[in-house]
């Protein structure tokens, strides 16, 4: 175990501890609401206004960039602030800044704007992972978190669902969107009294996580490659491979689904079995079911359903990875590790589209799914490493 103070809370009973792990999740619910509505929203703006897709694809990209810059200074902030006081300031960064896409026309301030949106938005994740994480049962965390992603996901799907609704035009999309942020703040306030208190410790620097938790953090890296690039980029494979281009956006369909249907039963599974091997286990499937994709391309059925099984399997390596960390970690050193598997995720979500992308120009779409076999034999190299060592995380 690590040397760090555990996360200290007031005294807390059993209804007030749920209570905690319901506001979290709930926070992180609208945000996922609110991104999920955003990314779909800015993009067709920009089109609109006639900027062009490598520019989006740009303005886009700070995204990322902003996640991979904000995510080393979660913990520190939140041991000088609190959790639930910057949880709560990061929600309403998060509304105003939002807003201020639906105010601010010129595009070139847009690209600061993304840095503070989803700067905030970065943050907002860490912190509710981290809540969660350090409220949730040892027996219970893995179905916990299991619950966590599944309504994360669902949130995801509702966000471009709440567009199709409403629309680009106007200022109603940008007041629904600040709205359900702004009413995300409210169940900080109403349960901040479970938020858990850095109160310092030995807690290990940030990116000491990267090498004394491969396993966990490398996880994080290679489903948000996977996740990013295959909802990117399965509609283009599908069309590569002469389907019908209705039936092409139904992949990512799939692929989503599954990961909504199965993050409870691999939650369930991390209560239950050795943390480590289920990971390798999850490595395994991705890399067999990803080597599976040509051959079942001639079917959209087929396919279909081997997305379905396929990315609900993969989904829980983020499930069953911030479970191990949680197992493992707790106080500052837990509030680090959320972080740096944040990190990881948010640098998977920038080189699996690249690399997926650059695959499939090959000419050969086969190429696609074999670069994503090439992430998870990457990561089961790692994990038979350290597997040998009883406490390789």
């Amino acid at each position: 175990m690590s040397e760090a103070t555990p996360p200290r809370v007031s005294p807390i009973s059993s209804g007030a501890r749920w209570r905690g792990i319901a506001a979290a999740i709930s926070t992180i619910t609208a945000v996922g609401i609110s991104l999920g509505l955003s990314l779909p929203l800015l993009s067709l703006i920009l089109e609109q206004r006639g900027i062009s897709p490598t520019w989006t694809g740009i303005n886009t990209a700070f995204a990322g960039i902003a996640s991979v810059v904000v995510t080393p200074f979660v913990t520190p902030l939140t041991r000088r602030v609190g959790t639930a006081r910057l949880a709560f300031w990061m929600v309403i960064l998060s509304a105003v800044s939002f807003y201020l896409f639906h105010v601010i026309e010129t595009f070139w301030a847009w690209f600061p704007l993304r840095l503070v949106f989803h700067g905030a938005v970065t943050a907002t994740f860490v912190l509710s992972e981290f809540w969660i994480n350090a409220l949730a049962p040892a027996s219970r965390r893995g179905l916990i978190l299991g619950i966590y992603a599944t309504i994360l996901s669902a949130g995801f799907v509702v966000g471009p669902m709440l567009f199709a609704a409403i629309g680009a035009t106007g200022m109603l999309p940008f007041a629904i969107g600040s709205t359900i942020l702004v009413m995300a703040a409210l169940p900080v306030l109403l349960a901040r009294s479970t938020s858990p208190i850095i109160d310092g410790g030995h807690d290990r620097p940030f990116a000491r996580f990267f090498f004394i938790a491969p396993m966990a953090t490398l996880a994080g890296f290679i489903f948000g490659s996977v996740e990013s690039g295959s909802m990117s980029l399965l509609p283009i494979y599908g069309v590569h491979v002469g389907m019908e281009t209705t039936h092409t956006a139904l992949l990512v369909s799939a692929f989503v689904g599954g990961n909504v249907v199965m993050q409870i039963p691999m939650g369930l599974l991390a209560d239950r079995f050795e943390r480590r091997q289920l990971l390798t286990a999850c490595a395994l499937v991705g890399a067999l079911g990803a080597l599976a994709i040509p051959p079942m391309s001639g079917t959209f059925a087929g396919l279909s359903l081997l997305l379905f099984l396929w990315g609900g399997i993969i989904a829980g390596m983020y499930t069953i990875g911030l479970a191990h960390l949680g197992s493992r970690f707790t106080g500052a050193n837990l509030a680090s590790a959320n972080a740096a598997f944040a990190m990881m995720y948010s640098l998977g979500m920038l080189a699996g589209p690249m690399t997926m992308g650059a695959a499939l120009d090959t000419g050969i779409p086969a190429a696609m799914p074999w670069t994503v076999s090439a992430f998870f034999a990457l990561y089961l190299l790692v994990a038979f490493r350290r597997m040998r060592k009883p406490e390789g995380i």
